[in-house]
């Protein structure tokens, strides 16, 4: 199979009924761990210091809004009480320029800052069930992170997201296919983002280990970037589902599990087993839904992938 990004862009693909394509807000980028001292010595510019001495509370308080105000990002930032210091993180994205605007921000608050570098760049952890938006408000759900026999991996998801739009922002389309199927893979630009698992109740991260078919009265959960964490049943397999202008997809599995507009691509799931990744449906979460879901064995067969 070819593994280019699919330029196809559907004019109608809101219709599956779990694509969306309008955000209010973008979801913000948090560091997950600070670097070892070993790393934070040999990084260049590891650290900076600007403003005189130590500032009280109220002054570390105006650096720490003002610094949000910046709006610079791919940076993290803390008030050290001890040294009475706002200590700002910034990754290897952020370059010289974007310094010196965090740099005037605080100059006018009195406020003690200390800018320490930091190896690699700051991202946020992405797993099944977790949100994915296009900068133009296309949003879908990843379904489950998979891997290729070389390592290099990929975020699974449906196939009229990635045929929906080529670039997304953990990287690009890799392969899709749709309609007749509904699955494709968007690989990541950065490895270290994709998590393994599912995210559960709370924001728990449930392990994947292995993957299979659906089978019909199966007990099965599914977790999505609008509604959360839901469980139902298998109710059928082989479905054939037709989405009217975006065409006709075959062999889904029907649930009466509940999604809604933009958990397309979410991941269905029963204990540590992946089985499928969300298509379509109707209803909703508060009054029920039907929905149907891409078993998930397919995708992983034709593009020679594995969970994790």
């Amino acid at each position: 199979m070819s593994r280019r990004p699919a330029r196809r862009i559907p004019t109608t693909a809101l219709v599956t009924g779990l694509l969306a394509a309008a955000l209010t807000t973008a979801p913000q980028a948090v560091a997950h761990a600070s670097t070892p001292a070993s790393a934070q010595a040999s990084a260049q510019d590891t650290t900076r210091g600007t403003g005189t001495g130590r500032a009280d509370a109220g002054r570390l308080a105006a650096a720490d809004a003002a610094v949000r105000k910046a709006d610079v990002g791919g940076t993290a930032w803390y008030v050290d009480p001890a040294r009475g210091a706002l200590v700002v993180v910034a990754d290897r994205t952020v370059g010289a320029d974007r310094i010196a605007r965090i740099e005037d921000a605080v100059q006018g608050t009195g406020g003690a800052l200390e800018i320490r570098r930091t190896p690699g760049r700051i991202a946020e952890r992405i797993a099944g069930g977790d949100p994915i938006t296009t900068p133009d408000g296309l949003r879908c759900t990843v379904g489950f992170n998979v891997q290729d026999a070389s390592g290099t991996k990929y975020a699974l998801t449906a196939g009229h997201c990635t045929s929906a739009s080529p670039d997304w922002p953990i990287g690009p389309v890799w392969s899709s296919s749709f309609p007749g199927n509904d699955y494709g893979l968007i690989r990541y630009t950065d490895p270290s983002q994709a998590e393994g698992g599912v995210r559960g109740p709370n924001g728990t991260l449930i392990d994947i280990s292995d993957a299979a078919s659906p089978g019909v009265g199966q007990q099965v959960c599914t977790a999505g970037r609008t509604t959360g964490y839901h469980c139902g049943t298998v109710l059928g397999l082989n479905a054939t589902v037709n989405y009217g202008a975006d065409g006709i997809v075959t062999g889904l599995a029907d649930t009466n599990v509940c999604t809604e507009s933009g958990d397309s691509g979410g991941p269905l799931f029963s204990g540590h087993t992946a089985l499928g990744i969300a298509s379509g449906g109707s209803g909703n979460c508060t009054s029920g839904g039907e929905t149907f879901f891409q078993p998930v064995v397919e995708p992983l067969s034709a593009y020679g992938v594995m969970v994790f």
